[in-house]
């Protein structure tokens, strides 16, 4: 059966100091899929300390396949997470990230990664190696998340990003990723260029301005979706997953399909637009990186509107 593998950071978020959360956006991302009933390995590096056992348990309840050799870390990383009134979320990490080897599991259709993982040292480099190695048989899939407060090299970490863009197939990016990336030029000009740099999709959220994704064909948009907002935690990797897994479903994922991926038209990538939206508009509405399940991805087209519509915000 068809699996994908998650590769990046999987940690505990501490909300405003008291609350505590399993967190770290890749491991979102491989939860979320996996809570649609799609089969996921998630690659990582955690401890074997309470909050490292904590992660491992919330995977194999949630049906995520830890790959073996993922609790070798001397402890496991946090973030405290501040939320502000908007909901939106700020942090402040204690991380480590390294990978050694190439894991044991089976080739995957897909290879998604991001975040922590795309820049942060030692891990980054073998990240990049092993997207190289998946990319021949598998399609590769992008989600910068950039962490500013991590990142002492801006010129470095623009760098990796681009190193990665140019080995992915599907790429998420924000607007606020954009202006801190490349504070210069348009998100949407950006986007379009990174389209040229080799992706089949590049999508680009804008938070209450809706999302967008430029391809081969032109470009696709949907709007925001309008929600009463608790918190954005776990927002970009909701839409991430629902972007993911309409690809999935409609088998456009893995090495053998990128020309397909490639000639995705206009219809087919606004209709997972349209599903990565709603499950965006589903996780903020809950507090923490909650993200939906398949039923409630299918029974949510159009998430509940405030009562004090438009001053909701809608966030990816």
């Amino acid at each position: 059966m068809a699996r994908g593998l998650i590769i990046g950071e999987a940690l505990i978020d501490i909300v405003n100091g008291r609350s505590e959360h399993v967190g770290g956006s890749p491991l979102n991302v491989a939860a979320g899929l996996a809570r649609l009933g799609r089969d996921v390995d998630f690659l990582t590096h955690i401890g074997t300390d309470a909050y490292g056992r904590k992660i491992a348990e919330y995977l194999k309840d949630t049906g995520v396949q830890l790959v073996p050799g993922s609790a070798d870390a001397d402890k496991t990383s946090t973030a405290m997470a501040t939320i502000a009134a908007d909901g939106s979320a700020t942090y402040d990490f204690d991380l480590d990230w390294r990978l050694e080897g190439t894991p044991p599991v089976p080739p995957p259709l897909f290879v998604h990664t991001g975040s922590i993982a795309a820049v942060r040292e030692p891990g980054c480099l073998a990240v990049a190696a092993l997207l190289d190695t998946y990319r021949v048989s598998a399609t590769v899939t992008f989600d910068p998340n950039v962490r500013p407060s991590l990142i002492a090299d801006r010129d470095q970490a623009r760098e990796r990003i681009d190193n990665l863009i140019g080995r992915a197939d599907v790429v998420k990016v924000s607007d606020e990723d954009l202006r801190w990336l490349v504070p210069e030029r348009a998100p949407l000009d950006t986007a379009r260029s990174w389209l040229a740099c080799g992706p089949a999709i590049v999508a680009l959220t804008q938070g209450d301005r809706g999302a967008s994704a430029c391809c081969a064909a032109g470009r696709a948009e949907v709007p925001a979706k309008p929600v009463d907002v608790v918190d954005t935690v776990g927002a970009g990797d909701a839409f991430m997953v629902g972007l993911l897994d309409t690809l999935w479903g409609r088998g456009l994922l893995g090495g053998d399909r990128r020309d397909q991926l490639r000639r995705i038209t206009l219809d087919t990538l606004a209709s997972a637009l349209e599903v990565a939206a709603t499950a965006s508009a589903l996780t903020v509405a809950r507090a923490g990186a909650d993200l939906p399940d398949r039923h409630a991805l299918q029974a949510h087209t159009h998430p509940r509107v405030s009562p004090d519509y438009p001053d909701a915000h809608g966030a990816y």
